[in-house]
Formats: structure tokens, sequence, C-alpha cells
């Protein structure tokens, strides 16, 4: 017998125990017990039913992803799920943790499904380019109504306990201890003479699609909303199509195909490197788990900006005190007002409710004085992005801050080494560069200056797991992993319109790719003017032998800084945050162009595409080079979390393995010798396409 799946008999209900940590991944030792032990209960005469549980922190969280690119090995997932419909006795899941994946498969296979409460279940392999390969997509319409299983298939979204009895895939919630719980309900079952429920039952096809034609609709306008350019949402929503036409043996038989040939693409394979990549990010090379990351309780925000203002709430939702600190009371009062508008927003979309508005909001206090910061442990300084007033606040904070306190700023691009020398504490200063809204987005750059403790970098990772980022480390320089690695797109996309190209063409070859929004729009919705006070900070540091961004210093000086100011690289209307073709932006870049001696042209969007997309490689290379980044995947992740780069294509790095080093390299060369020095090719770059290797693998 299985020494992964446990069996002990108390009264008449037979217990079987997954244990297989940490998460009960489902692999070939677990499926192989699960028929033994369920064989076993099956003919054992003192059981007269069966409670099927995880042990320690989960139930079977999912499929072993470990397992994907080998030889398949029966029994099959598939098959342990369907011999459970043919065992006569009432089965129980008992469900705590996570059952995803092929763990609610598993549970759809079990007759009953009880749940602690705060349980979570889903089907979330949409975002690893594959959909619910154990039937899921046939049993779970048959469970909880075609609408809700096609919610879960398709958002890959879990959801808790609450819902799940709501929706009818659990029958009960367990308040207390779930094993008792269970086989509580395994008694009632028993004493009411309940009918076993099948999950594959009706064995014909459930409804037609006509039928569902508005709830089909929906689900593939959420894929193509969500997922554009994806196929998977649309396989899975097929699969489910299957199951309403087809018998149900049919259905799986269909189904199978389809997922060989998911799991099987170039979508899938990208999306299981980003899978692991993202964990593989928040391992340091060089700091053990022997470091322990600094206790922190309480935290302090300088600034109440909009940056500010989205740390605040960041740090306040995760359970943890924040002082606000301004320099005046009039503008703390203003970010303090505006702080509760995003609160009240959220209840407003239903986010959260009143209590936890109030809940949180308490956690929040302001200050006019440094002097506030004395007590707390970390210090998050969010001032103006500029490195004079930077070493300002962290000299004064050097004065006040409790010793072993960690002192971190949110710059996107200063020299984090030369705020650190204005303090007698180096080894307690970090970086933490937060994306705008920093309440919303999950990407959180950790930057190691060369002087931060072990244990100051840890608590920095530490806390962005806390905060529910995704923390990635970065080494000091001009605009560390994530800014320095898009720069080069940015300014071929400038690049590009100087030369002939209209912004939209630009943008939409990088949405077409499947960016959320091209980098000339989101230039508008930040403001032009931001990267305009930074090249004009760094002008005495400018290469006279590198070209420079004329067209884009020309926009800001004819005071178009984007949507703000109703016109960018688009015009907006009436205040609108729609970005409309401009001609003025085409005689603007035409009389840049003159003045620099530049002929503009039509160009293909190949060359855009190029252009924007091998720079960023190039840059990312030196990198990675450098030792900036500790692995190429690092910047991978960067991308796909703070800029939106789509899953589906893994990243720059891993596109550019897709391409191959060799073709990127060759056209790196001629652009270096058609565009001048800032297209030097990376000697990473180099040697790795002579050695035909890759950034990834």
């Amino acid at each position: 017998m299985s020494d992964v799946v446990g069996y002990e008999v108390e009264g008449r209900i037979a217990v079987l125990t997954i244990d297989n940590p940490p998460v009960n991944a489902l692999g070939l030792a677990v499926r192989e017990g699960i028929v033994a032990r369920m064989e076993q209960a099956a003919g054992d005469d003192a059981a007269d039913a069966i409670v099927l549980i995880g042990a320690g922190r989960t139930f079977p969280a999912g499929a072993d992803i470990r397992e994907f690119d080998q030889p398949a090995r029966d029994p099959h997932l598939v098959a342990v799920i369907d011999r459970l419909d043919g065992i006569e006795k009432p089965i129980v899941a008992a469900i705590h943790g996570t059952a995803l994946g092929g763990g609610l498969e598993l549970t759809l296979g079990c007759h009953f499904r009880v749940a602690s409460p705060d349980a979570r279940v889903g089907l979330p392999e949409i975002n690893l380019g594959i959909f619910p390969g154990a039937a899921g997509t046939q049993r779970l319409p048959r469970v909880a109504s075609l609408d809700h299983a096609l919610e879960l298939i398709v958002s890959g979204r879990p959801i808790g306990a609450a819902r799940a009895l709501e929706y009818g895939i659990v029958d009960t919630v367990v308040e207390g201890d779930l094993r008792a719980g269970a086989i509580a309900f395994a008694e009632k079952i028993l004493a009411d003479r309940m009918n076993r429920r099948i999950s594959s039952e009706p064995r014909a096809g459930i409804g037609s699609e006509d039928e569902f034609a508005d709830v089909i609709q929906k689900y593939r306008d959420l894929a193509n909303q969500r997922f554009r350019g994806q196929e998977s949402p649309h396989q899975a929503i097929e699969s489910v199509i299957d199951g309403l036409r087809m018998p149900y043996e049919d259905a799986v038989a269909a189904d199978r195909t389809r997922f060989e040939a998911c799991k099987n693409s170039d979508q899938s394979k990208a999306l299981r490197y980003a899978f692991f990549a993202e964990r593989e990010a928040a391992k340091i090379p060089d700091i053990g788990k022997e470091v322990t990351p600094r206790e922190i309780g309480s935290t302090a925000v300088i600034g109440a900006g909009t940056m500010g203002r989205g740390i605040a709430i960041s740090l306040a939702d995760s359970g943890l005190s924040v002082t606000v600190v301004e320099a005046g009371q009039e503008a703390l009062d203003s970010g303090m007002a505006e702080l509760e508008k995003l609160y009240d927003g959220m209840v407003a979309r239903g986010r959260i409710d009143e209590a936890t508005k109030k809940e949180r909001l308490g956690r929040i206090t302001g200050a006019v004085d440094y002097a506030a910061t004395s007590d707390v442990d970390l210090v998050i300084e969010a001032a103006f992005e500029d490195l004079d007033v930077k070493k300002g606040i962290f000299a004064q904070l050097d004065q006040v801050a409790k010793p072993g306190a960690i002192l971190a700023t949110n710059t996107s691009y200063l020299d984090i080494d030369a705020i650190a020398a204005q303090t007698s504490r180096p080894e307690d200063v970090i970086g933490l560069h937060y994306f705008v809204p920093a309440n919303v987005m999950r990407m959180l750059e950790v930057v190691r200056a060369d002087k931060s403790a072990p244990d100051a970098v840890a608590t920095g990772m530490a806390l962005a797991k806390r905060t529910g980022k995704v923390g990635v480390l970065a080494r000091v320089c001009h605009g560390f992993i994530a800014n320095r690695s898009r720069a080069p797109l940015v300014r071929e996309a400038t690049f590009l319109v100087e030369e002939g190209a209209a912004p939209a063409q630009v943008d939409k070859v990088l949405t077409d790719l499947g960016m959320p929004l091209g980098p000339l729009a989101v230039s508008d919705m930040s403001g032009l003017d931001v990267s305009w006070r930074m090249r004009q900070s760094l002008a005495g540091e400018r290469d006279p032998e590198a070209r420079y961004m004329y067209l884009a210093d020309r926009m800001c000086e004819l005071g178009r800084f984007g949507i703000k100011a109703g016109q960018g690289w688009y015009a907006y209307e009436d205040g609108g945050r729609r970005p409309l073709p401009d001609g003025d932006v085409e005689a603007i870049a035409a009389d840049v162009a003159r003045e620099q001696g530049i002929t503009r042209r039509e160009i293909s969007d190949e060359e855009i595409r190029a252009r924007c997309l091998y720079g960023a490689i190039n840059e990312g290379a030196k990198i990675v080079d450098e030792g900036i980044a500790a692995r190429a995947s690092d910047i991978d992740v960067m991308w796909l979390y703070g800029f939106g780069y789509p899953r589906w294509h893994g990243g720059i790095m891993f596109t550019a393995d897709e391409i191959g080093l060799a073709e990127i390299y060759e056209q790196v060369k001629a652009f270096h010798g058609e565009h001048g020095k800032l297209w030097e090719p990376s000697p990473l770059l180099e040697r790795l396409a002579a050695e035909g290797g890759g950034f990834t693998r």
C-alpha cells in the first residue's frame, strides 16, 4: 500500500489521508495511493462510507507541474476520478487550504464535498496555457451550472468556501475540526440514506449550444478581453461546449486531444516558464535561509502624493500601521483626504465594505514632523524624484529613526548609494521601487545598494510577499532593472515617430504583440514631463556621440505633457482619456527631423517591432552581464508584472530565446551600424549567439 495515502477506520467511516508535503500535489505516487486505498475501502466490510482529506496545510493543491514535460504514466488522474464513480460507498471530499486544478477535479469525482471556512477552490490551468484536463470541463458544469463553471474555468481565479457553497460545489462548510466534521457529514449521509451524487451524470450531453448562447458569448468576450492572443481560454470554452452536445465519454476523449495540443503549445511553454520564473525571483543567490528578515510591525511613508498614498494603502491593507509624513499641514490634509477617496472608490466598486474601509483607514495616521518616524520599523521615502531632495530627507531620517530601522527610498532610477551615504547607517538603506498605482500594481523592485545588509535586503523581499506583491531584486544602476530595460523601447518608439511612423502605428505594433497599451500611450498617461525632468537632470552626463530624444523634449517644450494637458503623443478631448490621432504631432516630428538632418520615410511594422523589442533585449543582456539582475528570468518577471508584457510570451528574454539569439544579434549589429552608439551589442548577447545558447535555458 502507498505511504503517501494513509488509511484508518473511525466508526463506520474509512478516512483516507493524502500526505505528500508540501502541497499534496497529485503526482504518480499519490494517484496510485488513492486508487489503492479506495479499493481497500470499497472492500472493507467495516467501512460504509469514505472520507478523503489532505494532511498538513492543504487538500491536494493541484497536479505536479514537474510531470508536464515527462511521458504520461498510469493511472492518469482522469482514470482515478472515473474510478470513484463506480465505488458504491459514498465518498466525501474534505477540503481545506486550496483545492486547485486537479485538486478540485479530484473532489468532483467524490460524491459529496465539505470545506473549512478558509478553503479556496478553483481551476487556474488557464494561467499555464492549458485548461482542466481531468474532466473538470465536463463535471463542473454538471455540478455548479454552466455559468459558474465557465467563470472558474475561463477566469482562472479561485473562490472561497462561501461562494463554493453558493455555487453548489460544496455541500456544507464545516466550522471547527474539518476531519470530525467530514466524518459527521458522512454519518449523516448514511443515516439519511442519501443517494450518491455522481458528477459525470447525466452521461448524455447536458444541453444545446443555442440554449446557452448568451452565457457562452459572455465568456468568449471575457477571454478576448483578459487573455488577448492566448488560445487556451478559447479551447477551454470549446471543451465545455463539447459537454453540451456529446456524451460524457466522448467529451472527455475530445478533452484529451485539446489538452495535449494546448500543453505542447509555445504559449503553454512560455506560461509555465513564467510560473517558475516568478518563484525563482524570490531566491537571492548569496543570501540563504539562515538570514532572517527584520520584524516589521510599524511603518512610515514620507510624502502624501500619489505614490505615497498608494504605498500607505498597500501597507495598511496588509495589516501594518502607517504614519504618513508631509512637510506641512495643508499638504498632509489634502493627501489624507485623497487617500480616503481611494478607499471610498474601493467601497463603491464592491471591493471592500465600510467596516473594512474604517479598519484600514484606522491604521493610517498623519504627521508633519520627522520625529513621528522615531519608533517605526520601516520608513519608505516617496518624495519628488530629485536626488538632492532625497539626500536631504535621508540625512534627517538618520537623526531620528531608531537603530535597526529599515530606511527605504522609492526611486525608479536615482543612485541609492549616494542616498545611503547621507546616513551613518548605509547598511539599513535599500530601494523599494513601487509601480503606479502602488496599491494596485503587484510589482515591487527591491534594490540592493552597495552597503545594504543581507537582512535588510531579505526584509525588503519579505515585505513584498507580505503585501501581496512580487519582489524582484536589483542592484544599483541608472533605472535599475525595470526602467533601464524598458528605456530602449520608449527611446526607439520616439525615434520611429521622428523618422516617419505615426504614434498610433507604433503603439498598435506593441498592442498586437499583447501589451495592454503602447509605449507612447503609456507616456501620455504617466506624463511626458516626468522623463523630461529626468533627462534635464542628467544633461551633464549626456554622451555627445549618442542620439538624443529631441522630439520628446520638443513635445514638452510645447506643453504637450499627455493626458493631464489634453495633448501629448495623442489628443484628448474634453478632459477624456481616450487617445485620438493628432496631426500636429506629425508636423512637430517633421520639424525636429529636418533640424536633425533626418529624412522621414515609411516604416514597416516589422521594423517597429524589432527596434522596440530588440533594443530592450540587448539592454537586458547588458543588465545580466553586469550583475544588476541575478538572472535573465528576473527581467522577464519585471516585464510581466510591471509593464503588462503578455505572459503567454514569457517575457522579453524568453521571447529572445524563442526567436533565436543569433538572429537578434545580427539585427542588433545592423541597427548599430545604422543608428549608432545606443545600439552597441551586448557582449553577453554576442557570446551566447556564437555559442548557440540562450538567456533562459
